[in-house]
């Protein structure tokens, strides 16, 4: 067995609207609670942390998994919304929607749109962020496969 260990450096000044800031590695960056929770909105935070943590786990994972399949794409991109439940007060994380969009090349077969789009519904489940938050974070995937 391997284990990988990541590590992160946390500063904050004491309020709850105060500007702190985050060190891990390439990631660098001041946070804050976002305006729309009446925040400074400065930097980032921990919602779009998750969002970004969930979204760039999945496109890699299917990137991983196309290449190994030897389906070649014209292009992979992807938008992803989160989905922040306020009631009475309490805050939850309820939904990510993943929406990859996939460009395949114009000779690819009816089979390879099939396999890429099975590969797109098998990414987020292997996912380790995806299967980290299960059961207390629903995804939804709408993915889109085109040719050109």
């Amino acid at each position: 067995m391997s284990e990988h260990h990541f590590f992160l450096k946390a500063d904050w000044p004491g309020g709850r609207n105060d500007v702190g800031s985050i060190e891990s590695g390439n990631l660098k960056t001041e946070i804050s609670i976002p305006h729309e929770m009446d925040g400074p909105g400065v930097g980032t935070n921990p919602d779009e942390m998750l969002l970004g943590a969930a979204s760039t786990c999945y496109i890699i994972t299917l990137a991983a998994m196309l290449e190994r399949s030897r389906l070649t794409t014209t292009s992979l991109s992807m938008q992803s919304e989160a989905i922040v439940d306020v009631t009475n007060g309490v805050f939850t994380y309820k939904k990510i929607i993943h929406r990859p969009h996939i460009i395949l090349p114009d000779s690819s077969s009816e089979k390879d749109l099939e396999r890429t789009l099975k590969l797109a519904q098998k990414a987020e489940t292997s996912c380790m962020i995806s299967r980290a938050i299960k059961g207390n974070v629903e995804i939804e995937l709408d993915a889109h496969v085109t040719f050109k």
